[in-house]
């Protein structure tokens, strides 16, 4: 690649969902997380599809963990964005308040020791929703901004960003430890279809809805309601109605091709199957 590759890497964690086409399409690197089904420690995307992480939820009754990356993967794909020529990197990490990956990433810049300028963001979201900054930092990138306005053009993208979910059941939310107990209860005796949202970082219940059907109609409403958007994109966690939403999204004004993706194993081991997400980002005012 060499000088083609000068100016501003982005770097990534597997919780983004991008597909390896679109991280490849637009030079973003992504440093994939590990998978844990009991003693089986597996890594994300080069041991594990997303389609073969939800086969094997559907047939095991033991939930899989995720691990962050090491410090050391960080510092390693930094040192290859260095390889190839870039001035500077700039790395997106899923939220913090949900994975311990923003501080590898933090502590692989610092191993680094000051051989290509590393700026590390915590995006305060998952799945497409850092997916799409990663995305929008990357073709800034390609079309020559430096590190300051690409770090610059993130940091406005995040309060942007919206990142609203409907699950299948609260089991996995509440097995993870990712959601209060009591509510995932609740939901389950009064078979409520919760709808859950990414607010500062963390995953919470946003509202309560009667049926999937309403859920789904609900979620397909808040972009609707926030549009033109940006950026727009689905994650699909092996939901049997992906197409039907999908469908609901197209007429949606939207500056950037809708996205569609399948949610991995990083944020689809604490949201379970069936789950839709819809990750979007508002205009700037």
């Amino acid at each position: 690649m060499g000088a083609a590759m000068a100016g501003v890497r982005v770097v990534t964690d597997s919780g983004c969902d991008l597909t390896d086409d679109m991280a490849a399409a637009n030079a973003v690197t992504v440093v994939p997380l590990t998978i844990r089904f009991g003693d089986e420690e597996l890594v994300d995307r080069r041991d594990i599809s997303p389609a073969e992480f939800w086969r094997r939820c559907r047939s095991t009754a033991a939930l899989p963990q995720t691990a962050a990356p090491s410090p050391g993967a960080f510092q390693s794909a930094y040192e290859q964005a260095a390889a190839d020529g870039a001035d500077a990197v700039v790395c997106l990490t899923i939220s913090s308040r949900v994975s311990a990956t923003y501080q590898s990433a933090l502590a692989g810049a610092e191993a680094l020791g000051g051989q290509v300028p590393v700026r590390v963001i915590d995006t305060k979201s998952v799945t497409m929703g850092q997916g799409l900054m990663c995305l929008a930092a990357a073709e800034a990138a390609t079309g020559g901004a430096g590190i300051d306005e690409v770090v610059a053009l993130v940091e406005s993208l995040i309060p942007r960003t919206r990142v609203y979910g409907v699950v299948g059941t609260l089991d996995h939310l509440q097995r993870g430890g990712r959601i209060g107990g009591a509510q995932a209860l609740l939901g389950s005796l009064l078979s409520i279809k919760p709808v859950i949202q990414v607010s500062d970082g963390i995953v919470e219940q946003e509202s309560k809805q009667r049926t999937r059907a309403r859920a789904l109609a609900y979620l397909t409403a808040k972009p609707r309601a926030d549009a033109p958007l940006e950026r727009l994109a689905v994650a699909n966690g092996a939901a049997s109605d992906i197409d039907a939403v999908v469908s609901s999204l197209r007429d949606i004004p939207v500056d950037h091709e809708l996205v569609v993706a399948e949610l991995g194993p990083v944020v689809g081991t604490h949201a379970g199957p069936e789950t839709i997400g819809i990750c979007y980002q508002v205009r700037a005012s």
